[in-house]
């Protein structure tokens, strides 16, 4: 984080004391980070590149209770972000020093965001636990980022932080054996070479003191078959069988338009075979029942499909824990905090200001079907709720708190507490209490314009402006908007929290540069004085929200501006527009990619408000970005596909 000016300053200096509160444990705390602003670039010759690097993890000896693997990207210092979303491996190589074992486990699958539009200073943490592989994350391990892909590297790239979260303390369920049963991509749609032939099925035996056994699947199809797009953008069935029994039927899909990440430069929305661009994978989980000296099959099937040109793999890692009983019967932890919070994963639904939501998850042996919760804002009043429903053993679930998040402007915390799992004490209380910094909503003044510019396909989108009770306040309706029209509703709003919320049934937003006939639209949000208080990003997938708070001390206006450009993929002209509060000095730049070499300038003294036309039908095909710099720093960059 970059600190500067005096408000600046103060905002960093809260956020490192809320990390040093939430980290109040630290002795029970440690980060092993393997791989620190590594800058990670492909082989454009081989098609992948291998970045490996030593950890000292804890001895065997030292319990452990939860390891999380934080994966960080931002862009290299002296390169702009990579393009192209890759499929990236992390694995355990070896263990025990320089001359350890070879091991070969994957620990974590990264998907690579196009970030071809991404500012010099862009960032974005991903995590996964990785609490299954703590029998291997032991003592002296390596570990490697494979990064491939084919696009050039001398200009472009990824910086990569590995960070492993490591929480010391007793396991809510002890390991005993780690195994592989699938680990490789697989050929799929070729009937000369089933991909039945090799997901054959494993039999294993029930070791001596296990409980239960969790199978860990990652699962991602890749590949472009015609006229099928398997297995990258078809949907297939996956079958789970144990011990001849289907357990589980699900589809290898994954919606993409309600991505975190977001907007990126290239075909981000579309929905892919279980994984996104810009996408740490997370496992899918199945814990089994085990008889005791007996043995088990698992087989997992795929739906069949042939094609008559097969491309399509199906990039599959699984493997077998065998664990102990759980240690406790009613256990119960705070696994994270989703409303209100400052993390990259839940961008989409922060700030907040209405129903704080957490995650928990059942770490005992017995269904939990009732529990105390204990919440609120550190120097508020705490708020205190009983809860019923049913957590199964290991499973995990969302709770959806009520009441509104007060808070002071700026950067607060706030406090959770589980209490009483099943009536009964915790056998576990360190993991049940949580503290999360987040940023308050900003507070605004009574009267809200809400100034909606519809696109070519208006029917895809509605709005709604909802208060802290759940009712729609004002809104404009699924199938009420007609194209290419201006609407700017006046609302009159009581003091209280608000949430407003844009949505398209198509996922493609008010704007993307591969739906040209869907056109662009535009919402801000302005003050009753036409001063801007939020500008929403047309190219935001499925749907995006803004919460606020009516009541005072009313934010100040700020110097907010708005940018567009379209369209982006073009044969002569593109139109860029700008809006801001406050007139600045503005220079827009045409330049080559690659290259960086200025095609194009213009200067406009003290612009506002403008709306201008560039026709690039002069220059030969290929790629370009417009770059708009502000007083001299560069605010804005979106590529322009000319003649492609």
């Amino acid at each position: 984080m970059s600190c500067f000016s005096y408000k600046k300053l103060s905002c960093c200096l809260c956020v490192l004391f809320l990390a040093l509160a939430l980290n109040s444990n630290a002795a029970d705390t440690l980060h092993v980070i393997t791989h620190k602003r590594v800058t990670v670039v492909t082989d454009p010759v081989k098609g992948s590149k291998l970045y490996k690097a030593w950890g000292k993890f804890p001895s065997a000896n030292t319990p452990v209770r939860q390891i999380k693997l934080k994966v960080k990207f931002g862009c290299p210092d002296s390169m702009r972000c990579a393009d192209w979303d890759y499929k990236d491996h992390i694995t355990i190589r070896r263990k025990g020093g320089k001359k350890g074992a070879s091991q070969d486990y994957e620990i974590g699958r990264m998907l690579t965001p196009y970030g071809g539009a991404f500012s010099k200073d862009w960032t974005f943490e991903w995590e996964v636990d990785v609490t299954d592989f703590s029998l291997l994350l032991r003592d002296s391990v390596e570990i490697e980022y494979n990064h491939t892909g084919y696009e050039p590297n001398k200009d472009r790239g990824w910086s990569v932080t590995l960070d492993f979260e490591i929480v010391k303390g007793k396991p809510a369920w002890e390991p005993i054996a780690i195994q592989k049963i699938y680990d490789g991509t697989y050929s799929y749609g070729d009937s000369s070479n089933s991909i039945e032939k090799a997901l054959k099925p494993v039999v294993f035996n029930t070791l001596s003191q296990a409980g239960f056994a969790r199978l860990r699947v990652v699962q991602t199809g890749h590949g472009m078959d015609v006229p099928d797009g398997c297995g990258e953008f078809c949907s297939k069935y996956r079958e789970l069988w144990y011990d001849g029994k289907m357990i589980d039927k699900r589809s290898i899909w994954k919606t993409c338009g309600d991505n975190p990440l977001y907007p990126q430069a290239g075909t981000w929305i579309y929905n892919r075979a279980n994984w996104c661009p810009g996408t740490l994978m997370q496992p899918d989980i199945y814990d089994l029942d085990l008889r005791s000296g007996k043995q088990h099959t698992i087989d997992i099937n795929m739906q069949n499909y042939v094609s008559s040109k097969p491309s399509a793999t199906e990039v599959i890692s699984a493997y077998l824990i065998q664990y102990k009983k759980a240690a406790v019967k009613n256990d119960i932890a705070v696994e994270d905090v989703i409303t209100p919070s400052l993390k990259d994963a839940y961008r989409r639904q922060n700030p907040s200001g209405i129903k704080p939501q957490i995650l928990v998850k059942n770490m005992g042996s017995a269904a939990i079907t009732k529990l105390r919760v204990r919440y609120g804002i550190k120097g508020f009043p705490k708020r205190v709720t009983d809860w019923k429903g049913i957590i199964k053993p290991a499973a995990t679930t969302i709770l959806t708190l009520q009441g509104t998040v007060n808070a002071q402007t700026g950067i607060n915390a706030f406090e959770v507490e589980l209490m009483l799992p099943n009536g009964k004490k915790d056998a576990y209380p360190t993991d049940n209490k949580m503290i999360s910094a987040f940023e308050a909503v900003p507070k605004q003044d009574s009267v809200l314009v809400v100034y909606l510019l519809t696109n070519n396909q208006p029917g895809q989108n509605s709005y709604a402006l909802v208060n802290e009770k759940g009712e729609t306040v004002k809104g404009r309706a699924l199938g009420s908007l007609k194209a290419n029209t201006i609407y700017r509703d006046t609302v009159h709003l009581p003091q209280g929290q608000y949430q407003f919320m844009l949505q398209d049934t198509a996922g493609n937003g008010l704007e993307f540069w591969a739906n040209p006939k869907g056109g662009r639209g535009k919402v801000r949000l302005l003050n009753k004085n036409g001063f801007m208080i939020k500008d929403i990003d047309s190219d935001f997938g499925s749907a995006v929200q803004y919460a606020f708070e009516v009541g005072g001390p009313i934010a100040p206006v700020t110097a907010q501006t708005s940018f567009g450009l379209y369209p982006t993929r073009t044969n002569d002209k593109t139109t860029f527009d700008y809006y801001a509060n406050f007139a600045e000095d503005v220079k827009v730049q045409i330049i080559t990619d690659p290259g960086d070499k200025v095609v194009e300038e213009h200067d406009y003294p003290q612009l506002k408000e403008g709306i201008f036309t560039y026709d690039l039908s002069r220059f030969p095909k290929g790629r370009f970005y417009l770059k708009v710099l502000i007083n001299g720093e560069e605010k804005f960059k979106k590529r322009i596909r000319l003649k492609e």
